[in-house]
């Protein structure tokens, strides 16, 4: 146990996890659109992810990070070479990725890239200043799962569309509207649980507008709304299977554990843990059943 329990802790101190995730959805997306996985952009979903997260962390560095009330903080900084060295061999992989796919792959890339730095880039007027769009209201968590349906959705029919490859657009179109509700669904409880934090920041975030309640109904709401779109969906039987039960699972981890407490503060991680486990219950599914 103890092991597992470190285990999980290094995934997500190290942003291996949220990597992992990023290029499962990549990879789910070709499952579903019934195409052969592109590799090489699979590897830049997950690569680019590790890199920009972990630059994120390195760019936010307290004066004293030992100190920080952070466990992820206190961590991330005593094994600082850890994150030096991933964030090393996640730009090598990037880069070597980017001469197997075509150019408008390169340049749509480019587009998430600038999609994803709006959030912050001091844009919006303000009263007494320029603002980026976290300023606007509930903006952090769609902005989120865009950058995410544009990352793992589009990008991969990007390519499939530069190779000639004739791609369903009722079903890409289809496939980007369920996954943008599944990642706010993911997105949700980690808003929830840093309502302190966001409001402290002056971020008025979609727990901090409805209460932290209403917020955990949503949830819920939303995880039957997109249990209702999966089985509307125009996928093959044994691949809504996979996704419904995903969907148990997800509601078990937010009654019985995510919900439950307060205390502990890396259980919503459990929700990026899920965004594989989406993967692998599909492709178990899909080979095995």
């Amino acid at each position: 146990m103890d092991v597992l329990k470190k285990m999980y802790y290094f995934l997500i101190f190290s942003n291996i996890l949220i990597a992992l995730a990023a290029a499962s959805q990549c990879v789910l997306t070709y499952i579903i659109l019934d195409h052969d996985i592109n590799g090489y952009i699979a590897l830049i979903e997950g690569a680019a992810t590790l890199a920009l997260y972990n630059f994120s962390l390195i760019l936010s560095k307290p004066q004293h990070p030992e100190k920080s009330i952070y466990a992820r903080t206190r961590w991330v900084f005593k094994y600082e070479r850890v994150l030096w060295i991933n964030t090393f061999i996640a730009t090598g992989i990037c880069l070597w990725s980017l001469f197997h796919i075509h150019v408008y792959s390169i340049f749509f890339l480019g587009v998430i890239g600038l999609v994803s730095v709006l959030y912050s880039l001091p844009i919006i007027p303000l009263k007494d200043r320029w603002g980026g769009l976290r300023q606007i209201p509930a903006m952090k968590i769609f902005h989120i799962a865009l950058v995410w349906v544009l990352s793992s959705v589009f990008l991969p029919y990007i390519e499939l569309y530069s190779n000639a490859i004739l791609v369903n657009l009722h079903l890409l179109y289809y496939l980007a509207g369920l996954k943008f509700v599944f990642l706010i669904i993911c997105t949700l409880p980690f808003d929830i649980r840093d309502i302190k934090q966001d409001s402290y920041y002056h971020l008025r975030t979609l727990p901090n507008m409805l209460g932290e309640g209403r917020a955990k109904s949503l949830c819920y709401i939303l995880l039957c709304i997109h249990s209702l779109l999966i089985i509307c969906a125009p996928y093959l039987l044994i691949i809504k299977i996979g996704l419904l039960f995903t969907n148990t699972i997800i509601y078990l981890i937010l009654r019985f554990i995510v919900f439950r407490t307060n205390e502990h503060y890396h259980y919503a991680y459990l929700l990026d843990v899920s965004l594989v486990l989406q993967f692998l219950i599909v492709v178990f599914i899909k080979n095995f059943v």
